[in-house]
């Protein structure tokens, strides 16, 4: 069974800034250490193939849209 890596969009990220949007918020069965607390979508694309897992975003709730 491949790895799951649980992301999510920040809150504090806003739309066309240069800054890293997305936070890595749990992984399920890769062994797996993360350093860094902001990431770009390319970043996480290039960490899940690297070890074999699927990105996983997860949903906000309706307060937040």
């Amino acid at each position: 069974m491949a790895g799951k890596i649980f992301y999510r969009e920040r809150q504090k990220a806003k739309e066309k800034t240069k800054t890293p949007r997305y936070r890595i918020i749990a992984v399920s069965g890769v062994d797996l250490k993360v350093y860094g607390e902001h990431f770009r979508q390319t970043e996480l694309k290039q960490i899940a193939q690297a070890v074999g897992a699927k990105l996983i975003a997860l949903k906000r709730g309706e307060k937040h849209r």
